[in-house]
């Protein structure tokens, strides 16, 4: 028996030399054995034996799907993953066209090996949650992680390319990674309890969570295909899972036998009433309450007609933050009050977890009124255009006279565009305060909505993270004033 010791359960390199000087010695596979260095010292095998005098026949080329199949393989747990890469090493010899037969049983297994180290690797990038802490250095984000395999190093660059600007390090029982803003590096294993078990930020991540669930979509065998129960101890929203489900049957049914909203009679009756257009432009409103009477024969732009009511803002008359969205959404519309809809209660989440009170905030839309569009018993969302925008900056402006805030918080492009007279690039122009053409200090951020669309698990916890750090921003300028 020819006993081959490697350095360790992912040494690809080590395999390969010693693979290549076994299959030019004639060493067949079952007469092959790969350890790992600290099996040999506990004396689990024999002495080791080295391989014979080359049998003459030469090396041969190996094809590149054979090494990108090794690359993966031994990154699976299987213990007999070194046999079987082996076993396919000798084959090829013979049978060069090996790796394209699906149906061999060595190369379907190693494929089904390989596919299920992708598909770990691939849940790492979405379940891996990072969690603040502070160090001599500042700021440094530290996760643990528990992969089906070993698939660290394969997966930590990724991570270095997404989260490029921070410190972070991912612990695993495999090993350590760790990024320093400029280099990645590695470290031995760690334990659960060397990384932080909580931080500030989660409640806000359960609330976003627990926001979107649709319990009529539930499908539960899917679920956890797509979030195995294997990865639910280290998530933070996990802990809401069972209760979600338990309930979405109860709740599916209360939104199937809940009739549809109907609009509010008596602004419906008011919005049919003719309105002086003229008017309304020489009208200057005293105080909120007179504002917020006159908006409702607003007609300075068609979007009265299919709206429900106008839905002005609310909020103390003397507020130090302003917090203007694009428009109402659906449930804004019938309830006649802002922010009060999924994306609402993700903006309360946000400004409580940066210290911010909503009920000493105004809080308003650029456009008053719901621009929407039927779809069966739905009403979607259509953004509104540069003209209802203009339109609609009138009823801002007075809002903006009477409430006088030290700082307007706008919320997505809409927004950003109704304050400073031109459409901005939020990505790159948030989180920093930028004076408008009338003198007011504005800080630009995401609208929450734009929170709630985003696909991806991981991009949405990272555009949480932004979205918390703007509010903290604003929290400081208005405190600085």
């Amino acid at each position: 028996m020819h006993t081959v010791v490697l350095a360790s359960e992912t040494d690809l390199e080590g395999w390969k030399a010693a693979a290549r000087g076994l299959r030019r010695a004639g060493v067949e596979p079952a007469r092959a054995r790969f350890a790992m260095a600290e099996e040999r010292q506990d004396g689990l095998f024999g002495p080791e034996e080295k391989p014979g005098a080359p049998d003459g026949e030469g090396g041969f080329c190996v094809p590149r799907a054979f090494l990108d199949t090794v690359g993966d393989l031994i990154l699976h747990r299987a213990p007999d993953r070194f046999d079987l890469m082996y076993r396919l090493l000798w084959r090829l010899r013979d049978e060069p066209d090996l790796m394209r037969a699906a149906c061999d049983p060595d190369v379907a297994a190693a494929a089904e090996r390989v596919k299920t180290v992708r598909r770990a690797a691939h849940k790492m990038k979405a379940f891996v949650r990072f969690r603040e802490t502070r160090d001599e250095e500042g700021e440094h984000w530290v996760a643990w992680f528990e992969p089906a395999h070993r698939v660290l190093e394969k997966t930590a660059p990724f991570f270095a390319r997404r989260f490029s600007t921070m410190r972070w390090s991912i612990l695993t029982p495999d090993g350590t990674a760790r990024w320093d803003g400029r280099s990645l590096g590695f470290g031995p294993p760690a334990r659960q309890d060397q990384a932080p078990q909580a931080d500030e930020v989660e409640d806000f991540w359960r609330a976003y969570y627990a926001s979107t669930f649709n319990p009529a979509r539930l499908r539960t065998r899917m679920m956890q295909s797509e979030m195995p129960k294997r990865y639910w101890k280290n998530l933070p929203e996990a802990s809401l899972i069972a209760e979600l489900v338990a309930s979405a049957s109860v709740r599916t049914e209360a939104m199937v036998s809940e009739p549809a909203p109907r609009p509010n009679e008596k602004f419906q009756r008011l919005r049919a009433r003719p309105v002086d257009r003229a008017a309304t432009d020489e009208m200057r409103p005293d105080h909120l309450a007179e504002l917020q009477r006159g908006v409702q024969g607003c007609r300075r732009c068609p979007l009265w007609r299919d709206a429900t009511q106008a839905v002005c803002g609310e909020g103390p008359a003397r507020a130090r933050l302003m917090i203007v969205g694009e428009q109402p959404g659906d449930q804004e519309d019938l309830a006649g009050r802002p922010f009060v809809g999924p994306a609402g209660r993700l903006l309360d989440e946000g400004l409580a977890q940066a210290g911010l009170d909503r009920a000493e905030a105004y809080l308003t839309n650029a456009v008053k009124h719901f621009k929407h569009e039927p779809r069966g018993k739905r009403r979607l969302h259509r953004t509104p255009d540069a003209g209802e925008v203009q339109a609609c900056r009138w009823w801002l402006d007075h809002e903006l006279r009477l409430v006088r805030p030290r700082l307007i918080l706008a919320l997505g492009a809409t927004a950003g565009a109704a304050l400073l007279g031109r459409k901005p690039a939020i990505q790159s122009e948030r989180g920093r305060v930028v004076e408008s053409r009338e003198g007011d200090r504005v800080l630009l951020t995401v609208h929450p909505a734009y929170l709630l669309r985003l696909p991806d698990a991981e991009a949405r916890r990272r555009e949480r993270l932004a979205f918390l750090e703007d509010l903290q921003v604003a929290k400081r300028a208005i405190d600085a004033v």
